[in-house]
């Protein structure tokens, strides 16, 4: 059964950085693609970035590009987003995603973790 466990949310002011862990287990992963995903309160959920686990390609939303960036620790089996210069509009629940294959923008994951709260205060 897999599971996602994400961490490292919390409230820091405009301009700041924090970094997301998302630890995955249950399966074997070298074949899945990872994502984050935020939503907003009142607003959809949306894609964020995510990563290829074996090959290491990445894709990122045009809101986060230059500021976000997805890595991955195989040993460990975990997934991080580092976010840099963080806005007010980047308050949101974070969740990680993963799903067989090749990375998708969509909310077409097959499975998600909990979420974690970050708050940006300007």
């Amino acid at each position: 059964q897999v599971q996602l466990v994400e961490s490292g949310g919390g409230l820091v002011q405009a301009g700041g950085s924090l970094r997301l862990s998302c630890v995955a287990s249950g399966r074997t992963f070298s074949s899945y693609a990872m994502g984050w995903f935020r939503q907003a309160p009142g607003k959809e959920r949306e894609f964020v970035a995510a990563i290829r686990w074996s090959s290491g390609y990445r894709a990122y939303a045009d809101s986060v590009k230059g500021r976000f960036t997805i890595s991955r620790d195989n040993a460990k089996n975990t997934v991080y987003l580092q976010m840099n210069s963080l806005k007010p509009e980047d308050t949101a629940i974070y969740y990680c995603a993963t799903k067989i294959g090749d990375i998708m923008t969509t909310l077409q994951y097959d499975y998600w973790g909990q979420g974690t709260q970050v708050t940006v205060s300007s």
